[in-house]
């Protein structure tokens, strides 16, 4: 039963210590195919820290948003709410600290069990105008940046390939183009990284397709890392190139392609520099 002397008075560390740990440990059932009970768990936070439900509900929320700014996935269910509580940035930033594993998870493999062509979604449109970011979440995203985090993540980013490639040989077949699906290549794993671009692959009409896979657990406006040589190639092979753009991949992957000229699509902006002497 809710403390009747809480309402209205913000959260304590002790108990977004317990808000956060129960979210995450739904989450990673939601993640794993295990069954749980939404209003259980809330019933049980309840009891444990007499805040009442309609409180605990909107932290989940908050609690979405967060993970949403960081690239990870959320609970359904639980839609992002970003009028925040600046304390659930440290709490997040406790638990994550202390089990840094969550952040680099893996689903062990994504095998279409559907058309390929229900996984392909629109791209997100370019943000009119930037909302403003409260200092805490700003420095929480900086310890944990989704982009740098995807970027060095190679089990990630391989296991992203290799779910575009079964989609591009599928995609090929159901399309009676059957005499392409040998010649669809991964080139980053048979000849390594550096050619620009992932996978070698064909349109309907055989014509080339030079596909550069970008993958996150987090939703499709995570940013991503975009280099010179990728770039590059983009311009000098505009009617070739294409980004994939694989998102939600720790739970229902889709994809959306982007096509130079690039900044038609998305924000560009220099973040890393080359030093040499």
């Amino acid at each position: 039963m809710a403390d009747e002397a809480k309402i209205g008075t913000h959260w304590q560390d002790d108990e977004l210590d317990i808000i956060v740990a129960d979210y995450f440990e739904m989450l990673e059932a939601d993640l794993s195919g295990q069954r749980y009970v939404k209003l259980q768990h809330s019933r049980a936070l309840m009891a444990r820290i007499g805040r009442t439900h309609r409180s605990i509900e909107f932290k989940h929320q908050n609690i979405s948003a967060v993970l949403d700014e960081l690239g990870m996935p959320w609970i359904p269910g639980y839609i992002p709410k970003r009028n925040y509580q600046n304390a659930v940035f440290e709490a997040i930033d406790r638990y994550l600290t202390g089990r840094p594993e969550v952040l680099e998870r893996v689903p062990a493999s994504r095998t279409m069990k559907v058309p390929p062509s229900t996984v392909f979604v629109d791209a997100p449109t370019l943000a009119a105008e930037t909302r403003p970011v409260p200092a805490g979440l700003l420095r929480l995203v900086q310890k944990f940046d989704p982009v740098e985090r995807d970027y060095r993540n190679r089990t990630l980013g391989k296991a992203g390939e290799a779910f575009v490639l079964d989609i591009e040989r599928r995609r090929l077949a159901d399309a009676d183009r059957k005499d392409l699906v040998p010649k669809v290549r991964w080139v980053a794993a048979e000849d390594g990284d550096g050619a620009g671009y992932d996978i070698l692959s064909f349109d309907g009409s055989g014509r080339t397709r030079l596909i550069e896979v970008k993958t996150t657990n987090g939703s499709a406006r995570t940013p991503f890392y975009l280099s010179r040589n990728e770039r590059g190639l983009a311009a000098r092979r505009p009617s070739e190139w294409r980004i994939y753009r694989v998102h939600l991949f720790a739970r229902d992957p889709r994809v959306f392609k982007i096509a130079p000229p690039l900044e038609n699509s998305v924000n560009l902006r220099p973040e890393t520099w080359r030093a040499s002497f």
